[in-house]
């Protein structure tokens, strides 16, 4: 490894808002050469202190500066002539553009005559794309690529303007296996080239495997500096949360009646999916594992209306279904909380009541007035049950965490009083502590009688929260497993046995 080049410091770093101090006296050092991961529970201000570096806040009081020199970025544009770049969990391309137009977007080739020149364009977009080995085309419109394969070209986006300066904000929440390994490379290339690398992650074995030092935050202050390969992950969390956790699915308070079949799919067939069949039971909690592209997002997508089923039958208390739209599906007592919560799960301008009562403005109304009080006492009760950190009901929902967005989601559904509720990765960039509510939160909706489906990456997820597992692969279901024989070489070994031609070698395939 080359010698450490160039220092990127937060001096006494103070970020204030309206009523809040989102960072309070933030002072650390990171080195080029070095990986730091920044870690703490949403709300804790690494996102804030990330835009601070990008020119989109202007902080308080306090300094940040690069290689010794104090910078005042008042726009991401500066920041980004001085050779900083940010990927945010929120994508920052243009899906009806392709892919090579959006990862040259600021200095898209020109010829003579000061047209694109669009052989040169797809050349150089073909040999990033080759270098991060993905089978993706230059000419691909983002809008078709997948939620992973977008996240990559954000990646490719930043990774070709060569900064001195990179931060990842969970940059791998829906990226498989696979491409965190081809990430992981190249940031260990970027790393071996001398450059300033921060990554934020709520996935600890991620920062096991690829970090340096850790930096703790909890409420907008700095808590301590780790070694990564020193430290343990009890103590990680012990300063995030400040509180012991435990073992969090030993802790949960579980439901233990499960009762009737609630919901029945029956060889349902889509574009993405073939011959998928399975049943959820009135209490249980019903996990689906499976690869990025297995098809668990796309036979959920049918059962809530939002895409067409092809063949085979949805099946609700033995009555059939017909959801043509997601709104057929609520009014039969189907609810999804989507695996982008950002694009399709909230209204970011609009308030938490607003967002609590979307899903239920017809039962609020009567000749076409809302019931204003009743909105209020819906929303009032959801912050409260689902414990959502607010200072109250206006606040808007993209101002939150995006714990408390998810608590929010769910607290909608809880006011529609669904029989099936469907989680699509309920936790994906949520930290440890608003993680453990999540579970339970999942487990209270259990006990009340509804029945939930979860689909999750994260395997311990899956395995700590299920009462039974469906495991998918390429399209199909791979096979079903009890909660209490499921195990991560089983799950693993179910999921790719196709791709591998079930030979039994899968789990170490994963390795």
């Amino acid at each position: 490894m080359k010698e450490k080049q160039g220092t990127l410091e937060f001096k006494n770093i103070v970020m204030e808002f309206p009523g809040v101090r989102a960072l309070d006296d933030i002072s650390f050092q990171v080195h080029g050469g070095e990986v730091v991961a920044m870690v703490g529970e949403n709300g804790a201000g690494k996102s804030t202190l990330l835009k601070i570096l990008n020119g989109d806040y202007i902080p308080t009081s306090g300094q940040y500066l690069i290689d010794g020199s104090e910078c005042h970025f008042s726009s991401p544009h500066e920041a980004i002539r001085a050779g900083v770049s940010i990927i945010y969990q929120e994508r920052q391309i243009i899906p009806y553009l392709s892919v090579a137009e959006n990862i040259f977007m600021e200095d898209t080739p020109a010829n003579s005559l000061g047209l694109v020149d669009f052989k040169k364009l797809h050349e150089d977009a073909a040999s990033i794309i080759n270098e991060f080995k993905l089978p993706i085309r230059p000419e691909d419109k983002v809008k078709d690529l997948s939620v992973a394969y977008q996240q990559m070209v954000e990646i490719m986006k930043s990774y070709r303007r060569h900064p001195k300066i990179i931060a990842f904000d969970e940059p791998t929440a829906s990226l498989s296996d696979t491409e965190i390994e081809t990430l992981f490379e190249i940031i260990m290339k970027l790393k071996k080239e001398g450059m300033i690398i921060l990554y934020v992650s709520h996935r600890m074995k991620e920062i096991f495997q690829i970090t340096d030092r850790l930096i703790v935050m909890k409420d907008g202050k700095y808590v301590d500096t780790l070694t990564t390969k020193d430290t343990v992950e009890s103590e990680i969390i012990g300063l995030m949360v400040g509180r012991d956790l435990g073992d969090i699915f030993d802790s949960l308070d579980r439901n233990k009646e499960i009762g009737r079949t609630i919901l029945k799919v029956d060889n349902v067939s889509n574009e993405y999916v073939k011959n998928v069949s399975f049943e959820v039971h009135e209490g249980e909690i019903l996990g689906f594992a499976g690869l990025v592209g297995a098809g668990r997002t796309e036979i959920m997508r049918s059962v809530f209306g939002a895409d067409p089923v092809l063949e085979g039958a949805v099946w609700m208390e033995g009555e059939k279904l017909v959801c043509r739209t997601p709104a057929d599906a609520i009014k039969k007592g189907i609810a999804l909380c989507p695996e982008d919560r950002k694009d399709q799960g909230i209204v970011p301008y609009r308030s938490i009541e607003e967002n609590i009562s979307i899903s239920i403005l017809s039962k609020l109304s009567r000749f076409g007035f809302l019931n204003r009080r009743r909105e209020a006492e819906i929303a009032e009760n959801g912050i409260r049950e689902f414990n959502v950190k607010t200072p109250d009901r206006f606040k808007k929902i993209g101002e939150l965490s995006g714990g408390n967005q998810q608590k929010v989601i769910l607290a909608r559904w809880l006011a529609a009083s669904p029989k099936v509720l469907i989680l699509d990765e309920p936790t994906k960039g949520i930290d440890v502590g608003a993680k453990q509510e999540i579970y339970q939160m999942a487990c209270n909706l259990a006990k009340r009688g509804m029945a939930v489906i979860l689909i999750s990456s994260e395997l311990p997820e899956v395995l700590g929260l299920s009462d039974r597992i469906v495991v998918m692969c390429q399209g199909h279901i791979a096979g079903e497993l009890s909660g209490e024989e499921a195990t991560d070489e089983k799950v693993l070994t179910l999921a790719m046995k196709d791709m591998l031609g079930g030979s039994g070698n899968e789990s170490a395939a994963m390795q």
